[in-house]
């Protein structure tokens, strides 16, 4: 894959399957330190020691579709290319927890994408789900909630192409704040 966003969007799909209600996604970029941190953490069905174990290994899944499962091992080697690391905790009915270290200045470190985009395709495909997204930039904070929104909307969907529209712009507006008004 070639950005991080695009990672995020495939393994939040792991939260799905897990029958997540809400997902998670921490970004924290502390440029001195030259770090990116990724966390996603669900209220899934969550995995036994053994299945969480086994979930950074390519040749393990649980779906009956194929026999490989890439989305975490290919995000822990892209993580450990750039000089990181990637850790897993999850418990049985409580859910799972993704950590993944970026050091920045590695020239295999991927770039972070549009997390605006991101952030909208997955509140289109799973309208149903609550998404919280907090983004840090240097100890300024940005933080998206999607129960938030609809409960302000109350019996407009949060699909509506209006509301859609205004979220991206929203997110997008925010985060080029954080940058110091740079588009990102």
């Amino acid at each position: 894959m070639k950005d991080i966003s695009l990672h995020i969007l495939d393994l939040v799909q792991n939260s799905i399957s897990a029958s997540a209600s809400l997902v998670e996604i921490y970004i924290s970029e502390m440029v001195d330190e030259k770090i990116l941190k990724v966390c996603l953490n669900d209220n899934g069905k969550g995995m036994s020691k053994t299945q969480a174990d086994q979930a950074l290994d390519p040749f393990f899944t649980t779906r009956t579709t194929r026999k490989v499962g890439l989305g975490l091992p290919l995000f822990k080697a892209q993580a450990e290319a750039s000089g990181g690391s990637l850790s897993l905790s999850s418990q049985k009915g409580k859910g799972t927890k993704i950590k993944a270290i970026f050091k920045t200045d590695h020239i295999d470190c991927l770039p972070l994408g549009n997390m605006a985009d991101t952030i909208v395709s997955l509140i289109l495909c799973n309208p149903e789900l609550d998404f919280i997204y907090r983004h840090i930039y240097n100890g300024q904070e940005f933080t998206f909630n999607t129960m938030n929104i609809k409960a302000m909307l109350d019996e407009i969907s949060i699909t509506e192409i209006e509301v859609i529209t205004w979220i991206k712009t929203y997110i997008g507006e925010n985060l080029k704040g954080l940058y110091g008004g740079v588009s990102i």
